[in-house]
């Protein structure tokens, strides 16, 4: 529910109330002797999906962009006839979908000064970074939690639907600006934890599971973007909370810009590459979710003129961010096959090598490791466990292991074969 108060210059006070009464509305007229070309201030209660239709019908009346107007939260309302306005509001409207000036109000909101919004990211950085090189998904979260970053995907987006330049060009001149000092501020501190030797010496950074998750996105990641965009947007449009949302759309991308800066200071390039294409497409994913989400939802500019120039904004910036996320895509359709491949040759791999073992003996345990690098890693050797009954010699089964490995991987593949003495009961 939401309080109205509108301040109504003189002559338009009889017209202002003429609506409020057809639309069945409870409201208080104040008379102004402030001696301001002011008749009188107006405050009436509405549910909050009735307030941007309401000031519509005002408009129509007279009531134009310099008319002083305040909107709070109302926690209770009793009135017969509100109950019956928030019945009829139901049916016709999102009774959870606020007002149009709600929220552009609350979008500048969700963009901090520069100062605080520069301070949180670059802890949040530094903080997502240590969690990384540390192995800790508990770090890693709690970076997420400070990371500021909801407020500029939001702000850009509803600029656009409603044709506001301004708050356009802030939200995106923040976005970028908050990926590149995440990224810088990740880069310089893990060239100081490398150099002081803070954590043990880690010659490839993804063997460390948390920076491994980073490296190398696939198809899935677009859905966590994608989600997490959404989420925004009804978080956003409904006037809830967003500081869970906000702690989703950071988890698509803090961690992979602190990955961006510990690939650059341990000097391997692919990790930077494979995080840096995450990082992009989980950005680009995020906008096109909430710029699609709210001109879904009706946001259009306040004057119906501006109305073709937002639409033709909006189209052309979900063209461009759908071709950019295509191009990337590319990169994740080759790491998604790759992964694909790599599932299938392993399966195809257990299959033939117990297919060679005979009783009595058993296959243990068939170990596939794989190429140092970080992305399109190839398989290189071959562990099998191999259990043999109390009493018996080990069979040679290594040279018809190899050969059948070789054919199953399509490629000349080292293997080993230990063998456990296995007794059953």
């Amino acid at each position: 529910m939401r309080l109205v108060q509108i301040s109504v210059p003189q002559g338009k006070v009889e017209a202002v109330m003429g609506v409020l009464d057809e639309e069945g509305i409870d409201y208080v007229v104040n008379e102004e002797s402030s001696g301001r070309d002011i008749g009188a201030t107006v405050t009436f209660p509405l549910p909050t999906n009735a307030v941007e239709p309401v000031l519509e019908s005002l408009r129509d009346v007279g009531l134009n962009d310099d008319t002083y107007t305040v909107i709070t939260d109302a926690n209770t309302v009793l009135s017969r006839d509100f109950e019956a306005l928030e019945e009829r509001y139901a049916e016709e409207e999102d009774e959870d979908r606020i007002a149009r000036e709600e929220l552009t109000s609350k979008a500048k909101e969700l963009a901090p000064s520069m100062q605080t919004y520069v301070l949180m990211t670059v802890i949040s950085a530094v903080i997502a970074t240590a969690g990384l090189l540390l192995n800790s998904p508990a770090v890693v979260v709690g970076s997420m939690v400070i990371a500021p970053l909801i407020g500029p995907a939001m702000t850009a987006n509803v600029g656009t639907v409603v044709d506001d330049h301004e708050l356009f060009v802030r939200g995106v001149k923040l976005q970028a600006l908050g990926l590149l000092l995440a990224i810088a501020s990740a880069t310089v501190f893990a060239l100081l934890v490398r150099t002081a030797n803070v954590v043990p010496p880690i010659n490839d950074v993804t063997t460390v599971q948390q920076v491994r998750e980073r490296v190398a996105p696939d198809f899935l990641s677009l859905v966590v973007a994608i989600g997490a965009g959404a989420a925004g947007v009804l978080s956003l449009t409904s006037g809830v909370s967003t500081a869970l949302v906000g702690v989703m759309i950071a988890v698509a991308l803090i961690p992979p810009a602190a990955t961006v800066g510990i690939g650059i200071a341990w000097g391997q390039p692919l990790v930077s590459l494979g995080s840096g294409v995450l990082v992009l497409v989980n950005v680009l994913s995020i906008n096109l979710a909430v710029l699609v989400g709210l001109w879904y939802q009706g946001y259009r500019p306040e004057h119906w003129f501006r109305e073709d120039d937002a639409r033709s904004a909006t189209v052309k910036r979900i063209g461009v961010l759908v071709a950019s996320i295509l191009v990337l895509s590319a990169f994740l359709g080759g790491v998604t096959l790759d992964s694909y491949q790599q599932a299938t040759t392993e399966e195809r791999i257990q299959e033939r090598v117990e297919g060679e073992v005979d009783a009595p003996r058993v296959v243990l345990d068939v170990e596939v490791e794989r190429s140092n690098s970080a992305i399109f890693r190839e398989p290189r050797h071959v562990i099998v466990r191999v259990g043999i009954p109390p009493g018996t010699q080990p069979p040679a089964l290594a040279g018809r292991l190899d050969s059948v490995i070789d054919d199953a991987a399509g490629q000349d593949v080292e293997t080993s074969v230990h063998y456990t003495v296995v007794e059953r009961g």
